[in-house]
């Protein structure tokens, strides 16, 4: 049962963030942030590659000063991955990233102070073909705008988007994303589809300050995925109090869940019981961990029984299910051969490999057929 994505995404201008599109027909980007110091340059470009590594398309770096600003263009000479610099109230910090070959600048135009300063940055910005994020956020809308509604809320939020929107809309600058982020689900949620018929503009999904890695994905899924559903966002970063490279597995398994992308394996596993002929927990873990290199999409199956192994293994590439004394392997949705409880990880994990290995060679040999 290979059901296509019924999700029919919101029509928005589409933007170049480095050579990733954004927006459009383009697929939605997954982000992260480093968290590293950006001063300590060895830190930032490893912590760089791990998140690239991990699958994101898009990295973000902090730049608070004009040391880090520095320190930025060592940066973006060792890393290949769009990058956006994350800037606040300096301008002149964004006119030196824009020198320095930063691929997108998230400033918003209107605390960077004087009509004069945002119109260098703004015409910095087009002459170098570099596109802006305007990046509200609940916890530090502006003052008068706290007065006017007296808490955070989704309007509140909209009105500052709209805000920074006709500043750039004043000069013609046209090519820019926007995000209404909250740490509060319903609040976010609620922000996003008010703006999302407003603006032509992509939008950037996060639900800010999610939380750790297990309540921040719980609480990231429920957020964007309801917006997603809706076909809300064109780029997303899962903020979690993690390792990065968590928030780049967990944006995929969120784009994956929902058929908006493919990358790597799409486990199918039982959450195994007493009818279980293997070790089910112990195998998903070991796969998980020794399969994570992988990037051809596949679908794998694990299931413990035969309830209802056969069936789930069947519309996988490769499934397992369970049996007694040996365990059934499925090719294609066919029956292969059988495992023994011996080696049974060392033996999947061979038998997906050389799947996966299989999968990628057919899909080039159809780009050159079709080329």
């Amino acid at each position: 049962m290979h059901f296509e994505s019924p999700i029919k995404r919101r029509k928005s201008r589409q933007i170049m963030v480095g050579d990733v599109a954004v927006g459009g027909d383009a697929p939605i980007s997954v982000q992260s942030m480093t968290n590293t110091e950006t001063t300590d340059v060895a830190a930032t470009v490893g912590q760089i590659k791990r998140i690239q590594d991990a699958g994101a398309d898009i990295v973000r770096v902090s730049v608070p000063s004009m040391e880090a600003a520095e320190a930025f263009g060592e940066i973006r000479k060792q890393v290949d991955v769009p990058l956006v610099a994350d800037i606040h109230f300096d301008y002149r910090i964004a006119l030196r990233v824009a020198d320095l070959g930063v691929d997108c600048l998230r400033i918003n135009p209107g605390n960077i102070g004087r009509e004069k300063r945002i119109r260098a940055v703004v015409d910095k910005a087009r002459d170098m073909n570099i596109p802006i994020r305007i990046g509200v956020n609940a916890g530090s809308l502006e003052k008068d705008l706290q007065k006017k509604y007296g808490e955070p809320t989704p309007a509140a939020l909209v009105e500052s988007a709209l805000r920074h929107v006709d500043i750039l809309d004043s000069y013609d600058f046209q090519d820019f994303k926007v995000s209404v982020k909250a740490s509060d689900v319903f609040m976010a949620v609620e922000a996003y589809r008010q703006l999302a018929g407003q603006i032509e503009q992509p939008l950037h999904l996060g639900i800010t300050e999610a939380g750790g890695l297990r309540a921040g994905t719980v609480k990231s899924a429920v957020g964007l995925g309801a917006l997603l559903l809706d076909g809300i966002g064109d780029t997303l970063r899962i903020s979690l109090a993690a390792d990065p490279v968590e928030e780049v597995k967990v944006g995929w398994d969120l784009l994956k869940s929902l058929k908006l992308r493919s990358k790597g394996i799409n486990f199918i596993a039982c959450p195994s019981c007493s009818r279980q002929n293997f070790d089910v927990i112990k195998t998903m873990n070991e796969l998980e961990t020794r399969l994570e290199d992988i990037t051809t999409p596949m679908d794998v199956a694990v299931i413990g029984c035969v309830v209802n192994g056969p069936g789930e293994a069947k519309e996988a590439d490769i499934g397992l299910a369970g049996g007694t004394p040996n365990n059934l392997i499925y090719v294609d949705g066919e029956p292969n051969q059988k495992l023994q409880q011996d080696n049974l990880v060392d033996n999947l994990e061979r038998l997906i490999r050389d799947k996966a290995e299989a999968k990628a060679e057919a899909e080039k040999d159809l780009i050159a057929k079709q080329s």
